[in-house]
């Protein structure tokens, strides 16, 4: 919409006439959700609703940066021990020690990393050991 407000049209007026002109050519019909009910009206009002489903949507991912690179640093090392090939191993390992370099140059915002890269060699000698 780059149409802009005519002057003396009250902003409300003039939303107004552009949502019903959408309506007229049919801009709102075949939405997702269209003649559903609108989730959550049922359960009581709760001021947070919104943060709390954007939490379950991202299943967590609300963390601070550096919180979050220690648990991706944790699953890339299960990932690791699970993989097919020692190359996988590699270039899995290789993955998250160049995010955490790269957030020990430019400190990330939270709490403190206290996370070092992985030795490469003795996590690729671990997977050897466990196969």
């Amino acid at each position: 919409m780059t149409e802009r407000k005519p002057a003396g049209l009250s902003f409300e007026s003039w939303i107004d006439r552009q949502i019903r002109e959408a309506q007229d050519r049919g801009e709102f019909d075949d939405l997702p959700g269209a003649g559903k009910p609108l989730p959550g009206l049922s359960g009581p009002h709760d001021e947070l609703w919104w943060v709390k489903e954007k939490l379950r949507r991202e299943e967590g991912t609300a963390l601070p940066p550096t919180l979050l690179l220690r648990k991706d640093a944790a699953d890339a090392r299960e990932a690791a021990g699970r993989a097919s090939s020692e190359a996988e191993v590699r270039r899995i390992i290789g993955g998250i020690n160049d995010r955490i370099a790269a957030a020990i140059r430019v400190p990330l915002s939270g709490p403190p990393l206290n996370l070092m890269p992985f030795d490469v060699e003795h996590v690729v000698e671990e997977w050897r050991t466990r196969r």
